[in-house]
């Protein structure tokens, strides 16, 4: 049976053709559009376009000055005087300062010496002597048989307070005393927490027996010692 429409009249055989036609023509209007650029004349003139007046091509004419010199100066000539000639004048001979065979050699016996005052008070590490302390007369090290002695002389004597006991005083009483020059101890100076503990202190130092004195250079002098006595 054969269709009553005509197919080349059918409006939907190349619908798909037109419709890409349309579209892309309509994308090219968009694109045109969007770049389309318009410009404003501008009532000022370009300077690189304008035209530049002919008077300002001419050059400025060439001058050469040429500068004043300054006028020399005329200077008179110096005098000249001239001096008699001294007929009485002195010789003198310069000597030689340095020696000679000649040169007579001072006795040494004559030579004065400047006596160096030595210090009355010489630190314990810096005494060439230091302070023996009694039984250390053979020790190899005077130094360090003297701190055993010291520290056996503090724990020989040291009684704790009754009172520092009932109190509960504890701590450390650091103590300066000083050697003198006839072996004795002096100038004894202590700090501790509390009075007690430095009173104690104190009568522990008052038992050293008397020293034999630090030297420097053959001569005695004072050497301070610092130690500690703690509970």
């Amino acid at each position: 049976m054969e269709p009553k429409k005509n197919q080349e009249l059918e409006l939907k055989r190349n619908s798909l053709l037109y419709f890409s036609i349309g579209l892309a023509a309509v994308l090219l209007l968009t694109y045109i559009a969007l770049e389309w650029k318009s410009y404003q004349k501008s009532p000022y003139i370009d300077i690189a376009q304008a035209d530049v007046l002919s008077e300002l091509d001419e050059l400025p004419p060439v001058t050469i000055q040429q500068p004043e010199l300054p006028k020399p100066k005329i200077q008179a000539p110096a005098l000249i005087e001239i001096a008699p000639d001294d007929l009485d004048i002195p010789e003198t001979t310069i000597e030689a300062n340095e020696p000679d065979q000649d040169t007579a050699v001072i006795a040494i016996d004559d030579v004065s010496v400047v006596e160096e005052e030595e210090p009355e008070i010489v630190p314990w590490i810096t005494v060439e002597e230091a302070p023996m302390f009694p039984g250390c007369e053979n020790a190899a090290d005077q130094r360090a048989c003297f701190q055993n002695m010291i520290q056996k002389h503090i724990r020989k004597n040291f009684r704790y307070p009754d009172i520092a006991q009932e109190m509960g005083l504890q701590g450390r009483v650091n103590v300066v005393f000083t050697i003198q020059k006839d072996g004795s101890i002096g100038d004894v100076r202590m700090r501790g927490p509390h009075e007690v503990l430095k009173t104690e202190a104190s009568r522990i130092i008052s038992k050293l027996p008397k020293m034999t004195p630090g030297k420097q250079r053959g001569t005695p002098v004072k050497v301070p010692f610092s130690i500690y006595c703690r509970k």
